[in-house]
């Protein structure tokens, strides 16, 4: 359709035979020699397609509901392009189609690496209609147009996961699928560009239903957007990979994280903030460890507070090895209690019974965190276990997580309340790094994963540790490290007795946690997350006073000294980690 403003146009019919069945289209072409277009009335083209059909180019690596597109445009009067394995499958469903080559007149090239990179494609997808200096030079070169796009691109993350070799990796970066899907995104008020197969549906139906102009634009700047960040993840993922083979460690100059859309949250740390949260996509999470990659069985949905305490929760749980089943309870992201059945004479519900024993009100209302399987009578313990405040109140949590449960036992754990989210997830192995945003950046670091086994406890008092006293530090160093600095932990073998968590100066945590052991202090070991300042009259001569037996505290103080002495005047076993375990 034209309007008054379009000048004066010729009609004339271009036939292109195609090399594989010689067959002459005819096209009928409104268009205006450029040369006779003015700066006062510019020359517009219109296309008007006579026995010509619109044309779809598809090429993917991923071929979920392919064919049924294919059929679907097809039904709808697209002519199918398609290359290599995309265009064998089309072809053996029944679906006419049209290779490449035949639209480009030249092979595939070197191993299939040009296939595409041709101007009968890209001059296709990238011509402006509305542009008569673009339609008069496709047509001069005899070019179709392309009015569909359907490419993803070759499998790099799933070769490096797999463990390729180099070479396989770097084969498996994908050139021609990019530059296809950049051009019709950037040309997309005329291309539909498709890049995930759970849009292909959604662009049938929406050719069907015949949309306005407006809705029209609106659906191809959404697919344009989704094919930019398709390329921004995958160009993310392969830079990774490649800063890991020469990087040597350092930070890297550049950074992008891609993210994938998990859930919209109701709402973030309070109602009136927005919130989401995302899959990390990166290489470093390929193995789809984590709590954001949980599933949930049951409950209500997660809410942004709820992934912050059963990350901190499940981490913790973590920590300790799956040799000596754990259960630790967090709330707003501190363990508040923790036990393993070796502090239980190997009783896994006792163990539980501890962690909640440790500090029942803080408990109430929190998250349940284990590093084994949860059986039907671990289910039914929490399910049942009433408050040691009064002896009558069920136990409520927000949400209990492990890496596995038995069907008996995830259906006994269904009954106890219809709220309670109960997630399983792989627990996360190895080194990770972590980011975190301030204003205006971003910090990167290594996650903290030293444990016990990877460093020596270093005697520094008169008397030595024993062995049990030893086993409960270590167990108490365990724990301080998931507590917020300041962060002192009170332990004895396999259980937490109490902790003092995120005060500004050491000595408050001291006294929090020895107040929340009460009388089990006596005897106890006490762990913290960095040296002691001072010593006399203040947290080392405090604890000794409580009846603690036995400290451990990563030493490099000037007043180190001081901590010897205060624990040699007491009898007092002290223990140097070299090593801190800030969290903030």
């Amino acid at each position: 359709r034209c309007d008054q403003r379009v000048r004066p146009v010729t009609v004339r019919a271009m036939a292109m035979a195609t090399t594989t069945g010689g067959a002459a289209r005819a096209r009928m072409r409104m268009t205006t020699g450029a040369a006779r277009a003015s700066s006062r009335s510019p020359a517009r083209v219109v296309v008007v397609r006579a026995s010509a059909k619109p044309r779809a180019l598809v090429s993917v690596s991923d071929k979920r509901a392919m064919t049924d597109l294919a059929k679907g445009l097809v039904d709808l009067g697209y002519d199918i392009v398609s290359t290599g394995g995309s265009a064998k499958a089309i072809e053996a469903a029944g679906v006419a189609v049209t290779s490449v080559d035949a639209v480009t007149g030249f092979p595939e090239m070197l191993d299939g690496r040009v296939k595409t990179l041709h101007p009968g494609v890209h001059g296709g997808i990238l011509a402006k209609r509305e542009d008569a200096s673009h339609m008069a030079a496709i047509a001069k070169h005899n070019i179709d147009t392309i009015d569909v796009v359907c490419v993803n691109l070759y499998p790099f993350r799933e070769t490096v996961s797999a463990g390729g070799d180099f070479a396989q990796c770097v084969e498996n970066i994908d050139i021609g699928g990019p530059a296809m899907i950049r051009a019709a995104a950037k040309n997309h008020p005329h291309v539909y560009v498709v890049v995930d197969p759970d849009d292909y549906g959604k662009l049938v139906e929406h050719l069907k239903s015949k949309p306005s102009a407006a809705d029209d634009l609106k659906f191809k700047k959404m697919l344009a957007w989704k094919a930019f960040q398709h390329c921004a993840s995958y160009d993310s993922v392969v830079s990774e990979y490649l800063w890991s083979q020469i990087g040597e460690g350092a930070p890297a100059p550049e950074l992008s994280v891609p993210m994938t859309l998990t859930a919209a949250l109701r709402y973030g740390e309070n109602p009136h903030q927005p919130a989401a949260v995302y899959a990390d996509g990166s290489l470093a999470e390929a193995a789809g460890e984590g709590v954001a990659r949980s599933i949930q069985h049951h409950g209500k949905e997660m809410s942004y507070n709820n992934y912050l305490d059963a990350d901190a929760a499940y981490g913790c749980a973590c920590d300790y090895p799956t040799s000596d089943p754990t259960c630790v309870i967090v709330k707003h992201t501190n363990p508040c209690g923790i036990a393993s059945a070796s502090g239980a004479s190997g009783d896994l519900l006792e163990a539980y019974r501890m962690a909640v024993r440790a500090d029942p009100i803080s408990a109430f209302g929190g998250i349940v965190a284990f590093n084994c399987t949860v059986d039907a009578d671990m289910a039914r313990e929490i399910r049942e276990f009433r408050s040691p405040t009064d002896g009558e109140t069920r136990m409520f949590y927000e949400i209990v997580i492990a890496p596995s449960y038995t069907p008996e036992g995830l259906e006994v754990l269904k009954g106890k309340s219809k709220t309670l989210r109960i997630l399983e997830t792989k627990p996360r192995q190895g080194a990770t790094k972590s980011l975190r945003q301030v204003g205006g950046g971003w910090l990167e670091q290594a996650s903290d994963t030293l444990v016990p086994e990877d460093i020596t406890f270093e005697p520094v008092s008169d008397v030595k540790p024993t062995a049990e006293q030893l086993e409960a530090l270590k167990f108490a160093w365990r724990a301080v490290k998931h507590v917020k600095s300041n962060a002192i932990t009170v332990a004895t073998t396999g259980r937490l007795l109490g902790m003092g968590s995120g005060q500004p100066n050491r000595v408050n945590s001291v006294r929090i946690a020895l107040e929340k052991a009460g009388d089990e202090a006596q005897g106890a070991v006490l762990a913290s997350d960095a040296f002691f300042p001072f010593a006399w009259g203040d947290s080392v001569e405090i604890a000794c006073q409580a009846g603690v037996k036995a400290i451990a505290h990563p030493g490099g103080s000037m007043r180190d000294q001081d901590a010897i002495d205060v624990c040699n005047k007491y009898g007092v076993a002290l223990v140097t980690t070299g090593h801190r375990h800030f969290r903030h």
